[in-house]
């Protein structure tokens, strides 16, 4: 597919280099695929917008090219959205978290494919890297890794004062007025949201912004098991 086409609707310049790592990125995802279970999308196509399109879209909602922006991904699985926003703008410093190792194992072999150096990928859970990382970041993602008011928790405390947790979702409207409570707890507000569809008609998408106004208290985040038990609202 001439996925540079897609990158300059982004507005994103589709070097050669750029397209390369995207082809490495695909060939590779697909060849662990085969006995590690990283995805259930694997036609090239929708690789490109499903993936990597969709991980590029948070650049229509957030300026990501003007300055240095230290980004934590929460959850990246198969590395979505940081490794396609490292592979575009070099100027964000990426770090990935994930608690299965075999993931990570994944992906520090794919940074080392794609002769990335503003990633690493570490081997923890969102709560333990919260111990030793507390709000240090300009940008924590998620995409698609649990409910927002459950999501919330595991990302926000590692966000610095005036930076930004962003959420990439479907379009599940619900997901927002049922996490308002933890947002406000957790010493965030909400600050945009963004409805945006796939090309090919591949699906919606809403990208959620919201702004770190306080500290969050020191007894967030819980363990996980607590966390699902009992949500904050």
């Amino acid at each position: 597919m001439d996925f540079s086409r897609y990158l300059e609707e982004l507005n994103i310049v589709p070097t050669e280099d750029i397209l390369k790592k995207f082809d490495i990125y695909y060939e590779y995802l697909i060849e662990v695929n085969e006995y590690m279970n990283l995805t259930a999308i694997t036609k090239e196509d929708e690789v490109y917008i499903k993936h990597f399109y969709d991980s590029l879209l948070l650049t229509k909602c957030y300026d990501v090219k003007s300055k240095e922006i230290t980004l934590c991904d929460v959850g990246a699985g198969a590395g979505f959205p940081s490794i396609p926003l490292a592979i575009c703008f070099p100027n964000i410093k990426v770090t990935i978290i994930d608690a299965l190792q075999k993931r990570i194992g994944f992906l520090n072999a794919l940074i080392d494919k794609l002769g990335l150096k503003n990633v690493e990928a570490l081997h923890y859970r969102a709560e333990d890297f919260a111990k030793i990382k507390r709000e240090e970041f300009d940008i924590v993602t998620a995409r698609a890794v649990a409910r927002l008011n459950l999501l919330s928790e595991l990302c926000i405390p590692l966000v610095k004062l005036g930076g930004n947790f962003i959420a990439l979702k479907g379009d599940d409207k619900n997901e927002i007025d049922e996490a308002k409570g933890a947002i406000n707890t957790l010493g965030a507000k909400y600050s945009n949201e963004f409805d945006l569809t796939l090309p090919c008609s591949m699906g919606k998408r809403t990208i959620i912004i919201y702004n770190k106004v306080k500290e969050t208290p020191k007894k967030y985040p819980r363990a996980f098991a607590n966390i699902k038990k009992a949500p904050l609202k």
